[in-house]
Formats: structure tokens, C-alpha cells, sequence
């Protein structure tokens, strides 16, 4: 599942919007039902784009599941491999939190293109829920 959820995640990399930072982040977020909701980040000139994360959760809440697995984050430089594992923002932890359990996994690829896994009570310690 692991392998499947890169794959889609760095399938929607290539959608990203990001003229600003040309860095490119995909998201394959997975429910407990097994669907898969696939998000990039979108940036724009004002103060606030929307994070890949956010994008796939909002893909999902709006289509009626509430019930979250795993999310697999893929990031990097336009035209470069995601090699160098790319962290959910503070703003992504803090909304992702609002609807997923204490073990809901966040899966990264780190710069030696292995899994790193982190729960979310692991990325964001004392939320607030």
C-alpha cells in the first residue's frame, strides 16, 4: 500500500499550481474504507494557497467520509524527484487533527527514498481537539 500511495501521491504532484516557490507537493490521503483522495498544493500571489494535505482532505469531507487512515506527502522542486521528506506545515497538523484519531499515520520520503512514518499525536503533541 505503501508503494501505491507514493506512486498517487507523486501522480498529483504533478498538478501543483506553484509559480511562486516552484515546489511541487502531492498528497494521496486514504480512508478507512480504502478510498483514496489525491491533493497538490495550490499557491497564489495574496497571503494564503492551500497545502496539498488540505486539498486532499477537503476532497474527501466534501464527497461525505469522515473516517481517516494514512496520508503519503511527496515534495520537491519543480522538476526534481521527491527525494527530501516534506513535513505537513503547522496549519496542515492543526487541521488534519480536527479529523483523524491519535494513531492516524503520516507517511514521508526522506532524501535516502525510505517511508518515514509519524502519527499525528507524534507532529502535533498537546493538540487541540
Amino acid at each position: 500500500m505503501y508503494e501505491e500511495d507514493i506512486e498517487l501521491a507523486k501522480k498529483a504532484r504533478l498538478n501543483a499550481y506553484s509559480p511562486y516557490s516552484n515546489f511541487q507537493v502531492g498528497a494521496a490521503l486514504r480512508t478507512k474504507k480504502g478510498n483514496v483522495y489525491l491533493g497538490c498544493n495550490i499557491e497564489n500571489h495574496g497571503i494564503q494557497g492551500i497545502c496539498a494535505e488540505r486539498t486532499a482532505f477537503a476532497k474527501a469531507i466534501s464527497k461525505g467520509e469522515r473516517e481517516f487512515e494514512q496520508i503519503t506527502i511527496v515534495g520537491a522542486k519543480k522538476g526534481e524527484e521527491p527525494t527530501d521528506r516534506c513535513m505537513p506545515c503547522g496549519y496542515c497538523r492543526q487541521f488534519i487533527r480536527e479529523f483523524v484519531d491519535d494513531d492516524f499515520k503520516i507517511y514521508v520520503v526522506n532524501k535516502e527514498n525510505k517511508i518515514e512514518e509519524y502519527s499525528i499525536s507524534e507532529l502535533l503533541p498537546h493538540s487541540f481537539k
